[in-house]
């Protein structure tokens, strides 16, 4: 599920990007559409009934119906800052789960312990060992 709250330009530049995206052939259709989810996080399945084109007009249909929420540039900047910040939580809550599971391995940890064993330096080019 992506975002229903954006930015008056953020709805702009989707109102622009959906009626390329009708006017286009089907791989430009699936760039614009991947477009959508990656940089705006908007999901047209999350509007449109299964079936049926999602353009331009029902852009502004789901934005009457209150549907999708037009908020200032600050606040949408915000909501950004704060869905990013849960999103490193949850994959490092993620990754220190799988090392606990044993199904990934500590990358850092390992780092530290292959250095311990052969002493190569930060400062040598290509890690080799220091011969000292």
């Amino acid at each position: 599920m992506g975002r229903n709250k954006f930015s008056q330009k953020e709805i702009e530049k989707i109102g622009k990007l959906l009626r390329l995206k009708n006017a286009g052939t089907r791989y430009q259709q699936k760039m614009i559409r991947h477009t959508l989810r990656v940089d705006y996080e908007f999901n047209i399945s999350d509007f449109n009934v299964q079936g049926k084109a999602f353009g331009y007009d029902e852009l502004q249909e789901c934005i009457r119906k209150e549907r999708i929420l037009i908020l200032d540039d600050a606040t949408i900047e915000a909501m950004k800052a704060k869905r990013a910040r849960d999103k490193a939580k949850d994959e490092a809550a993620r990754q220190a789960e799988a090392i606990a599971s044993g199904e990934a391995v500590d990358w850092q940890e390992a780092q530290k312990e292959w250095e311990a064993y052969y002493g190569t330096t930060s400062d040598s080019p290509r890690g080799e060992r220091n011969e000292e």
